[in-house]
Parts: C-alpha cells; sequence; structure tokens
C-alpha cells in the first residue's frame, strides 16, 4: 500500500492544517518541531521555524498541539520530526512519556546519530513511541546495519544530498536505495527531501511505499499567510492533488 506523508511546522494554525491535510488524504501527519539552528531544512521550513519561534513555540506547545489534534482525530499516525537538543533540556524519559500521552505515534531527531541514540531509544520504547531513522544516499550498505539498529515503524529514506526543498527527487536513483533500506531493515520506506508535486509524488510512490512533502506545504502556507489568507483550503487543496497522485500509484501497484 503506498502512502502518503504531510509534513507541516509546528505553529498556532497546525492542528487546523493537520485536519485539513488529513481531510485531503493524507495517511500520515509530521508535525515539524521548530529550532533555531536547523542542519536539514531548506530556507521554506526555515523561515517557518523562525515565525513558529516568533510566536513563542516551544516543545510544550508542539505535544498540546498534538493534544488538539488528537482530540479529533485517533486515527492518523502523528510523528514529530525535530533536533536533539531540546529533548536533552526537557530529558529523555520525561519527554517520551509526555509525547505518548500526547498521541505522538514517533519521533524523528535529524542531528542524533545511531551510535549515540540508545539512551533516547530506551526512553521512547519504554513509552512506546517509535524511532524513525533516516538514510542517505551516503549510506552504504554497512551503514545501514547501523543506522537501522533499533529502528521502528519505518525508514525515512532521504532521496538528496542536501537540505530540504532544494533538489528534486529522482525515482530511478531512489528505486535501487529504497530495496537496499527495506533488505537492511525489514521496514517500509517512506521517501521525503525533494517531492513537491502530484507527478513527483506518484513517481517516488511508484518505488517507495511512501512519499513524503513538507517545504511545498509550507510554501502554500507562507503564501497564504501573506495575503492574510485563511491557508486552510490552500492546504487541503494542495494535499487533496498529490494524494490523488499516490492513489493512482496505489492502483497501478493492485493491477500489476
Amino acid at each position: 500500500m503506498k502512502r502518503l506523508v504531510i509534513y507541516l511546522m509546528a505553529g498556532a494554525e497546525a492542528p487546523d492544517l493537520a485536519e485539513a491535510a488529513v481531510e485531503g488524504g493524507a495517511d500520515l501527519i509530521e508535525l515539524g518541531f521548530p529550532f533555531s539552528d536547523p542542519m536539514a531544512e531548506g530556507p521554506p521550513i526555515q523561515r517557518a521555524a523562525q515565525r513558529a519561534l516568533a510566536g513563542g513555540m516551544k516543545l510544550k506547545g508542539v505535544l498540546e498541539l498534538a493534544r488538539q489534534f488528537r482530540e479529533t482525530d485517533q486515527a492518523t499516525p502523528l510523528i514529530l520530526m525535530g533536533y536533539l537538543n531540546p529533548l536533552m533540556t526537557w530529558g529523555f524519559e520525561a519527554f517520551g512519556r509526555a509525547a505518548a500521552e500526547a498521541g505522538v505515534d514517533g519521533l524523528i531527531i535529524v542531528d542524533c546519530p545511531p551510535e549515540e541514540a540508545e539512551p533516547l531509544a530506551d526512553a521512547l520504547d519504554a513509552a512506546e513511541v517509535s524511532l524513525i531513522r533516516l538514510a542517505t544516499p551516503t549510506s552504504d550498505d554497512a551503514r545501514l546495519v547501523t543506522v537501522v539498529k533499533r529502528t521502528s515503524g519505518f525508514v525515512y529514506y532521504v532521496s538528496v544530498a542536501g537540505v530540504t526543498g532544494v533538489k528534486e527527487a529522482d525515482e530511478q536513483a531512489v528505486a535501487p536505495a529504497v530495496a537496499r533500506v527495506r533488505q537492511a531493515s525489514g521496514l517500509p520506506v517512506a521517501v521525503g527531501f525533494g517531492i513537491k508535486t502530484p507527478e513527483r509524488a506518484a513517481a517516488i510512490a511508484r518505488v517507495a511505499d511512501a512519499a513524503v512533502v513538507g517545504s511545498a506545504l509550507v510554501d502554500e502556507v507562507a503564501a497564504g499567510l501573506e495575503r492574510n489568507e485563511d491557508v486552510t483550503p490552500r492546504v487541503l487543496s494542495k494535499v487533496a492533488a498529490l494524494a490523488k497522485a499516490v492513489r493512482g500509484a496505489r492502483l497501478a501497484q493492485s493491477v500489476a
């Protein structure tokens, strides 16, 4: 089954946008928590993080947004994506418990190397929250064994070398990498970075288990905010087009 994962930056409008994304056809919501010194995000998500921080968003607020989302949607998987420093400040065990209580299903921490992930993995295992790790084009077979250790839920494959929203994912290059990651992990593989259009989402969904779209949605939100518009219809329309394309990949797979 092919899935559509939608990334949204945590902000005051996030619960409404997440609901709109699910209504539009998103299968999983990835909620970013803002950090002042991101390593993996391109300009659109960096700007979204700066807006969120300027609005007073902190990790506690992100969990409150997760709780708000769970008030109306108990079924759609919800994961958080961000950086290690805020979790270290909070404390891994305390954060794991708080995340579980808020209805969070999984966590992606971009800058936590697998060699140093054991304390975080222990805390999340105790809270029954999945630790989802990142594999990249530079992860060779030997490195993949380490990368996927204690990963659960799925593996997130970064399709391009570089930051989000700059380069375009190429399904011909992605397909063999996805196969290697699946073999190493035994888990589904979601592909992100470089997927902006329905056509690109469909192409990636044909070779992976899920396509992750982030910067394109963040751009839609930013454009609406600049015009002082209600951004929810923008997100709903964009996600609906992406979901239709991914559903097409599902149908093509079932026919084949």
